[in-house]
């Protein structure tokens, strides 16, 4: 069962004359934890990676039509977003998307977008998460139980880590699957709001995936974290188009301290 709830999205979108692998979407929250019975604001953001994907900046908006935009509660009933969102720009290629997600049941929260559209002959497949725990007063530290999971896309980041005790200093994990099986050998990027990676292959920031398509980062501090993959395929060819290119997006707002420390405290 579908249901329209309020959540604030914001969709930004880079110009249409950068080829499209420059194009990341994403789905950004302020806040990881938030008390059940109030709202949070997210956003999801169409971006222009100026450095090769190696940098966290927008641009333009995104035109909806082509998108999917949904929640799936901690029950697994799954909301459809996209007939609230709000036009909060003046002009075609300006401002973003808005919509108000309230939580009614505590637990984890999944917010999931996909985008398959054309852009001029490539064909661009795109899916982007992030998540939210609403929390409780009664809960304790050891039941904030809650992960992600593989659905199955064309190209997907599942997150590893159990979303709770993610913090800085703590390993990241995270596996690269191509239509739910592990994808090896592919550059993954964890870029930091306010970081601009080193041009090329930056070891700071980015990791190769291994056999079983996991990757691993640590974060040095709390910040908002843009894990971002892509996997062009030239032999992918159809109507209009002549290669297929694939991106997965993660963002994280990465706490200083866990949820379950937090609440421990």
């Amino acid at each position: 069962m579908f249901r329209t709830r309020a959540l604030t999205v914001a969709l930004i979108v880079v110009g249409s004359a950068i080829y499209a692998r420059a194009h990341d979407t994403w789905l950004e929250v302020g806040s990881f934890t938030v008390p059940v019975g109030e709202y949070t604001y997210v956003s999801l953001m169409l971006v222009n990676h100026g450095n090769d994907h190696r940098d966290f900046k927008l641009a333009s908006k995104i035109t909806v039509a082509p998108c999917t935009l949904s929640v799936i509660d901690p029950s697994g009933e799954s909301a459809d977003l996209k007939p609230s969102l709000i036009d909060m720009g003046y002009g075609e290629q300006e401002g973003f998307w808005t919509a108000k997600y309230v939580f009614d049941k505590p637990g984890l929260h999944h917010f999931i977008h996909t985008l398959d559209t054309r852009h001029r002959t490539t064909r661009a497949i795109k899916s982007a998460k992030t998540f939210v725990w609403a929390t409780q007063s009664s809960e304790q530290p050891g039941k904030l139980a809650g992960e992600d999971k593989c659905h199955g896309f064309g190209l997907e980041l599942v997150l590893k880590t159990p979303p709770s005790t993610i913090e800085a200093g703590e390993p990241i994990r995270c596996q690269l699957t191509r239509y739910g099986k592990p994808l090896s050998g592919v550059t993954v990027s964890f870029v930091p709001r306010g970081v601009t990676l080193d041009p090329e292959f930056d070891p700071d920031y980015q990791r190769v995936t291994d056999a079983d398509g996991t990757v691993q980062f640590v974060p040095q501090e709390g910040n908002m974290l843009l894990i971002v993959a892509h996997f062009p395929v030239e032999e992918e060819k159809g109507d209009g188009y002549d290669r297929t290119h694939y991106s997965a997006v993660i963002v994280l707002p990465v706490p200083n301290r866990s949820v379950a420390d937090r609440r421990h405290r």
